[in-house]
């Protein structure tokens, strides 16, 4: 009776492994199989469960390339992790404005402009500021020199093996990642309740070298009622194109959503919206799901 019984628990085992090895099967093919998403215009893409990681749809998630801004979640992290004064005013300086003269953007920020570091962080978020990101890197402990060895070192603790920095804007192309990697900095991101704050505001307004200048949100989605977008950050240098990642709540999921190398200019919230419909879509289909 007891060599029946282990050759039926045997038995059970290799069902139940052919089992899960087809359903495996079926959801890595859904994952991968362009014809199952949305047909997005981005050159990478990627979809993910934010709280189980089960990737949703993917599109060259594994490619390195340039980040551009995206970047500055990182350099928020730094920032945020090191616990530096966020009352503390810090001036621009000429020097940042020569950091980012590359930008096709002019910042906003003049030199001589005094602001507070948690004022800095918030432009450099919301609006993608590069000389706020310039001058939160120089007025770090060690300069900026370390504040970028402190963005690698943090890549290299959340486990993000194709993410490197060389500088904490994003202008430089050399600043590079994966849509995987980044997927991760984005849960890292998120939980930081400041950068979840600070990268949906809609605008802002700081004073300025005595006048106060307004600010918005380079992304147009966190303006709408219709989006329940939680975390932000968009991102442009001609070398890496337009991009976009979020965490945000959408068909009843938490979601993180990497849109990477999108050249027109309004490809990356086109994608967004593919992305939306498809997921509505196919929850209407599956209301199990």
């Amino acid at each position: 009776m007891r060599s029946g019984e282990r050759r039926l628990h045997s038995l059970e085992k290799i069902v139940a492994i052919g089992a899960l090895a087809a359903v495996l099967a079926v959801s890595v093919g859904f994952a991968r199989a362009g014809g199952d998403g949305p047909k997005l215009r981005s050159a990478v893409a990627l979809v993910q469960d934010a709280e189980s990681g089960e990737t949703l749809y993917e599109k060259n998630a594994d490619t390195i390339l340039p980040i551009a801004s995206i970047t500055k979640l990182m350099t928020a992290i730094v920032v945020l992790e090191r616990g530096l004064d966020l009352e503390q005013s810090v001036a621009v300086s000429t020097e940042d404005l020569k950091s980012t003269r590359s930008a096709r953007v002019r910042g906003r920020l003049r030199s001589g402009s005094v602001l507070k570091r948690d004022e800095l962080l918030l432009l450099m978020l919301m609006s993608s500021e590069n000389r706020a990101a310039a001058a939160l890197a120089r007025t770090y402990p060690g300069g900026t020199e370390a504040f970028v060895a402190a963005m690698n070192a943090e890549a290299a603790r959340l486990g993000l093996h194709d993410t490197r920095f060389s500088d904490p804007t994003g202008l430089s192309p050399d600043n590079v990642s994966s849509a995987q990697d980044l997927a991760g900095l984005v849960r890292a991101a998120h939980s930081y309740p400041l950068i979840r704050e600070y990268s949906t505001r809609p605008s802002a307004q700081v004073r300025a070298r005595g006048g106060m200048v307004s600010f918005r949100n380079t992304n147009s989605l966190v303006r709408s009622d219709s989006w329940d977008i939680e975390l932000s950050k968009t991102g442009y240098i001609s070398a890496a194109g337009r991009c976009l990642v979020m965490h945000m709540r959408l068909a009843s999921r938490e979601l993180v959503v990497i849109l990477l190398d999108s050249w027109g200019k309004y490809t990356r919230v086109a994608d967004a919206r593919r992305i939306r419909k498809w997921l509505e879509s196919s929850a209407a289909r599956d209301p199990q799901s």
